[in-house]
């Protein structure tokens, strides 16, 4: 059995709740990737932030990134435990219509999976079978 720990990419950072837009982007930027799990105070996953969220529901809205916390757009937030199979994990991202998802153990997070990391994973024989790949990117990229 294929678990989301077997496949996620581990070392997710997370943007504290209270750092601003304009941090949360530069974060981004330094570490390669397009969306960031948000942390309260007590470190427990609060939300996520995409690349888009912070372009689209910030700056193209006209406010300061300077000025807005992170934890402005988190929003709903899914999740996926460590030890929770493949097949959940798919089934979550394919609901939701999600690209990235956080990865947790016992309240706190320990990784995040995104497309590519699905992608690899099958490349690299966690046994993911093709129709799994065809379906998930059949539900998160025609139904939109």
């Amino acid at each position: 059995m294929t678990t989301a720990r077997d496949i996620m990419h581990g070392g997710a950072q997370c943007v504290r709740a209270d750092q601003t837009l304009a941090e949360a982007a530069r974060m981004m930027r330094d570490m390669g990737v397009g969306a960031l799990p948000i942390c309260g105070a007590d470190e427990k996953l609060s939300g996520i932030i995409t690349d888009r969220d912070i372009v689209v529901r910030c700056i193209a809205e006209g406010k300061d990134p300077a000025m807005m916390k992170a934890m402005d757009l988190g929003g709903h937030l899914h999740c996926v435990r460590a030890d929770d199979d493949m097949d959940v994990v798919l089934k979550k991202m394919e609901q939701h219509q999600i690209r990235r998802i956080p990865v947790i153990h016992e309240e706190r997070l320990v990784g995040m999976i995104s497309e590519a990391d699905i992608a690899m994973g099958h490349r690299e024989g966690n046994h993911l079978t093709d129709r799994q790949i065809v379906e998930f990117m059949d539900s998160v990229y025609m139904k939109r």
